[in-house]
């Protein structure tokens, strides 16, 4: 039997000067396959608590985590400010997904008592994989990717079920739905582009290409991808 899995995906924009903030919320709507408990051995099973895999995280009302949602083709853009934070917690890498700019260095932590690896293995040829150890109490790291993938895998080998998974952008139009499904992109000029929701299982159906939006003043459209 075939499952068929949709993605509601709900864009508005509000002027804000030059540029606008596009929110939306992300849905799933289907029966995804019940998430599997994993065995976290005699180390990790001392000071974690009981995890099981992250492929379909879903909040109230359906919205679905862990969606990267970007603006295909806008214009190459500086991202300022600080990078996220992927840390090491109870065995199992925080946050399962997330998102970074070009050559934008971003810190990795480990606050477990217990030595976990960092192996990233990335798609793209002008992205280089690293593999490093970090021991329980050691200094953060600061890590950084010079071209863009959707999305570089990165995980324990010491502890093979641990998975993050980074998307890298050009541009700082670009967000990753929170537990409830929502979003926001912040800034983005006016002009007409093209939303990509892109969710590390269900993309395969299709490019995850939404639509196209025009952003211009206040306007407000809805899309829907049904995916199998």
């Amino acid at each position: 039997m075939k499952t068929y899995l949709t993605l509601a995906l709900v864009v508005g924009s509000l002027q804000l000067g030059a540029a606008a903030d596009v929110t939306g919320k992300v849905t799933l709507k289907g029966t995804p396959k019940p998430e599997v408990n994993i065995e976290l051995g005699p180390q990790c099973g001392k000071f974690s608590k009981p995890a099981t895999t992250r492929h379909y995280v879903v909040g109230k009302d359906g919205g679905l985590a862990n969606v990267f949602v970007y603006v295909k083709d806008a214009k190459a853009a500086p991202i300022t400010g600080d990078g996220p934070l992927l840390d090491q917690v109870g065995c199992m890498y925080t946050p399962y997904v997330f998102g970074v700019g070009v050559n934008q260095k971003f810190k990795v932590k480990n606050s477990d008592p217990e030595m976990h690896n960092v192996h990233a293995t990335p798609k793209s040829p002008a992205n280089k994989e690293f593999n490093f150890a970090q021991m329980a109490g050691s200094a953060i790291a600061e890590k950084s990717f010079p071209a863009a993938e959707v999305a570089v895998r990165i995980k324990c080998d010491v502890h093979p079920w641990m998975f993050s998974y980074a998307g890298v952008f050009e541009h700082p139009y670009f967000a990753v739905t929170d537990a409830d499904g929502n979003f926001k992109i912040s800034g983005l000029p006016d002009g007409d582009y093209s939303i990509v929701a892109f969710h590390l299982k269900t993309h395969g159906a299709n490019e995850g290409i939404v639509d196209k939006v025009s952003v211009k003043g206040s306007t407000q459209k809805e899309f829907t991808i049904t995916l199998q």
